[in-house]
Formats: structure tokens, sequence, C-alpha cells
């Protein structure tokens, strides 16, 4: 039964269009072919040249343990991205949490106990219609059975887009963006977010939620931008 339906309904992969494993999907050769990202500093994740510690968080070590982003933020990954987060296209979050969760699986460490996709202001996210953080959570909580707790905080304040913005400007962008809110704050915590480019919205959040109680905070993200400033 499943072989005709498949046969009658064949998945179609979201670049190339040839036939998929299902629909909405990635072709084997076109999975094959993303900018993985074999190469990156264990804390921030950002590509170096062999795995490592990069300088900056050597020197200023982030306030999370460890991150976890599986491509560098390159065609077609940023494009998929791109396509999800302005173009509201939310068939793009199975394949992208995919990309994560099958990395997640490989590693030794044990999972957290729960997931907290990054926060959109309530205007922001009033004018997209949705957080595609909190979409790829879901669907990655889904997957390796982990709890999505928005409820542990919240954007406090609308801050400008950052695109475009240096380390910095970002920094100073998000001081005071978010607030903790749970009584009983999780020991162990990993945030969620589609792209991580200077690490700056990953460290006020995870700074918070540290202040807050948790323990252990991981970053996971989809994909890492090469911007070291």
């Amino acid at each position: 039964m499943r072989s005709a339906s498949f046969t009658l309904f064949p998945g179609r992969c979201l670049l190339c269009g040839n036939p998929s494993r299902r629909a909405l999907d990635l072709c084997a050769p076109c999975e094959a072919d993303l900018p993985y990202l074999d190469s990156a500093c264990g804390q921030c994740a950002l590509p170096l040249p062999a795995p490592g510690i990069c300088a900056r968080c050597q020197q200023h070590p982030p306030p999370f343990a460890i991150s976890v982003v599986p491509c560098r933020h390159a065609f077609p990954i940023d494009h998929l991205i791109q396509r999800l987060k302005y173009g509201g296209e939310l068939a793009q979050v199975a394949p992208l949490a995919s990309l994560l969760a099958t990395a997640l699986r490989r590693r030794p460490e044990p999972l957290p106990q729960a997931l907290v996709p990054v926060p959109l202001h309530w205007r922001r996210q009033a004018t997209r219609g949705f957080n595609q953080a909190l979409e790829l959570a879901n669907q990655i909580g889904k997957t390796l059975a982990i709890p999505v707790r928005p409820d542990l905080v919240r954007r406090a304040r609308a801050t400008p887009p950052q695109v475009g913005m240096a380390r910095t400007e970002r920094r100073r962008n998000l001081a005071r963006a978010f607030v903790a809110r749970a009584a009983s704050m999780p020991e162990h915590i990993a945030l969620i977010d589609d792209v991580v480019t200077t690490g700056s919205t990953m460290e006020a959040l995870a700074r918070c939620l540290g202040q807050a109680g948790a323990a252990r905070i991981e970053v996971w993200a989809i994909s890492r931008a090469l911007l070291a400033n």
C-alpha cells in the first residue's frame, strides 16, 4: 500500500525538484552537497581550519558550554532558511530540523532537559505570523523527545533587526532584551535558532537563563555564518 502511494504521489526535492524520500524533503544528492560544517570551534561553532576552541572563546569564554551546528550559512542552506524565515514556507522546517537532529544523534553527551527557542518580540512575531526558532524547536523536540519550553524566557523589548550590525553593535542592541520568567529553571537547556551569526543573541540569552538558574546551556542551530567580528 505504501509503495503504491509513493508511486502515485512521489516526494519532490525542495531544491532540484527531483524525486526524494518523501514529500517536501531533500533528495540524496542535494543533501550530500550541503555546506556541512566539518571543522569548527567547539564552543561557538565558528568555522576553523581544524577542530578546537577559537581565540575569542579562549579569551572571552561564552556563557554556554558547546554549540551544535551542522552547516555553514552558505548556499543552499541560506536559501532554505530565507524561504522559511521571510517567505513563510514552513515546509522548510522538517528538512532543516532533520539535519540538526542527525548531528545530535551522533554526539555522546546526554540530551538537555528542555529546548528554548530564541523568542521574538510579540510585534515582530505578529508581523511575521510565526517564530521560525519555535517551529524548528517543535520539530526537533518531537524527533528527540525533548520538551520545548518557550515559557522560560521572553523578549522584553523590541530590538532593531541585526542584519549588517557588527558584533559590538549587536551586543549593545541586545542589552536587557531578554527576561527569564520561570520560577524553576531546568538545569540543562539547549537554545534553538536558525542561524548563528556573531553569537551575540545566544550569549545574551544564555547569560539571562544562566543567571536564572540553568547550570548547563548549549546552542543548537542549523547554520553558522562566517562572521567573526
